[in-house]
């Protein structure tokens, strides 16, 4: 199945991996959000648990083992084209990560990553969906921890 014009909502997780008080970022290679800097993340497989693909998912495109810590967001990626059509749709679910060990490297889905603070993250292109995520942790107060 390819990841435009799904039948159906596809399951996704993302990591908001913490290095000291610096996250982790992608810049995306792909649709949705091509060019834009995001967290690790994607879709999950046919019977793979959702901190397994968390795991996965962050090792496949940064290199870095992480630890999952906890579930923080749940969010929608809803694109429609110029027709009205459902050209993308995906739950997405947001653990907090922290690194466990691996090497930093861009691969897979990311053409680069970098470690930044949330204050230079949000001077960045990044997603709507990222700019979302510490927008609400920010109000929640959890985002002046990092």
């Amino acid at each position: 199945m390819g990841k435009g014009y799904p039948m159906m909502p596809v399951v996704a997780v993302g990591a908001l991996v913490l290095r000291d008080h610096d996250i982790l970022l992608v810049k995306r290679r792909n649709e949705p959000g091509k060019g834009k800097w995001s967290i690790p993340g994607g879709t999950v497989e046919l019977g793979e648990s959702l901190r397994d693909a968390v795991v996965r998912e962050v090792y496949e495109e940064t290199g870095l083992l992480v630890e999952v810590l906890e579930l923080l967001d749940v969010v929608e990626v809803i694109r429609k084209d110029e027709a009205g059509n459902i050209a993308f749709h995906y739950v997405i679910l947001d653990y907090l990560a922290k690194p466990v060990g691996g090497a930093l490297r861009a691969a897979s889905d990311a053409s680069d990553v970098l470690w930044a603070s949330v204050e230079e993250a949000t001077k960045m292109e990044i997603t709507d969906t990222l700019r979302g995520m510490l927008q609400r942790l920010k109000e929640k107060g959890s985002a002046s921890s990092f």
